[in-house]
């Protein structure tokens, strides 16, 4: 029988031909959680249901311990479970946001090594990968997370590089970069279990335009970011961006980009109002700053992931950037609850 919460009504319709039982669907919510994405892998699903007349999902929201989540916007999300031993063949997303490497305990990864093993398919949305490496699941296939927590992610698990897409599916795994991309994942899911029909239809329904497939890129091109489509400047910023653990003379970059010095300084305060210098050094503290928020690793060896020589030159930099020192900053977010 039909439950009404997941079968709401609405004014369009599209025919399906399924008559089999609901497609179930649990979303394991980790503190911190990032709502938009959460949501926005929700609403598809419910969409379907709409559009079609049928219950042809279901979903169910889990955490640790059956109570309520607090979301990284401060809201509190009310589970309808703790976590348990979910039927074969279900699908599982763990849904994480921001701290990932705080939000979960051992008994969560054995959750889902368990969840695992008894046959379930899994998924992360935004930095739900995390949980997901952690415990063992994503082996050698591919997969994302946002693109915020890449840098964290690579030094947490060296031997594991997730993709730059919006999302992946490879198999029975599918990762998403959080946000919308979220709701493109879902939208795949709905065509491969009903068709291309329902998933535009669905798409329609959300004002979305579907990207066609996951190889999307998260980030936007250099170009767009520094509003310019001078390729040798582009491609000097590529090169910094490849080289911020050894970081290389300017001299070195301008020899790589084909161009001189001086003729890269004049671009560079053209087109960003820094000097090259400068330029290099931000993205390096970018890189400290997502390291010293999102790892476990000394500040010493931060400011050796982010090029820099030593403590020292990391504290004096990070200190004029963001008004405290990276001690100081650590120590703030170590302030946080941290999960039972």
């Amino acid at each position: 029988m039909d439950n009404p919460r997941f079968l709401p009504k609405g004014a369009i319709s599209v025919d399906v031909s399924y008559d089999g039982p609901p497609k179930a669907f649990y979303f394991l919510l980790l503190p911190n959680t990032t709502m938009l994405a959460f949501s926005a892998a929700i609403e598809p699903l419910r969409i379907s249901n709409q559009l079609s007349r049928k219950q042809l999902f279901e979903w169910y929201v889990l955490s640790t311990d059956g109570e309520p989540v607090t979301c990284s916007n401060g809201i509190r999300v009310q589970a309808d479970h703790s976590v348990h031993d979910l039927e074969k063949g279900a699908f599982v997303f763990v849904c994480s946001g921001t701290q990932p490497m705080r939000s979960f305990n051992t008994n969560v990864l054995n959750w889902i090594r368990r969840q695992k093993a008894h046959g379930c398919e899994f998924g992360g949305i935004c930095t739900g990968a995390f949980a997901l490496a952690k415990a063992g699941v994503i082996g050698t296939r591919n997969f994302t997370v946002h693109w915020e927590n890449r840098p964290g992610f690579c030094e947490n698990f060296p031997t594991m590089e997730p993709t730059q897409n919006l999302y992946e599916i490879d198999g029975k795994l599918r990762t998403c970069g959080g946000g919308h991309a979220s709701t493109d994942m879902m939208l795949e899911v709905i065509e491969e279990l009903f068709g291309n029909a329902l998933a535009n239809n669905v798409s329609e329904m959300c004002l979305h335009r579907r990207l066609g497939e996951g190889g999307s890129k998260q980030v936007s091109p250099v170009s767009a970011l520094l509003g310019t489509r001078n390729a040798k400047l582009i491609e000097a910023v590529q090169i910094m961006r490849e080289n911020i653990e050894t970081q290389l003379s300017l001299e070195a970059i301008a020899d790589q980009a084909s161009l001189s010095r001086r003729h890269m300084e004049r671009l560079f305060r053209q087109h960003t109002n820094m000097s090259p210098g400068r330029f290099y050094n931000e993205l390096r503290l970018d890189r400290a700053f997502a390291l010293l928020n999102e790892t476990n690793l000394s500040v010493s060896e931060i400011a050796f992931a982010s090029g820099f020589s030593s403590t020292d030159r990391l504290s004096v930099h990070f200190r004029n950037r963001f008004r405290i020192s990276p001690h100081n900053f650590r120590r703030s977010w170590s302030e946080e609850t941290h999960p039972e």
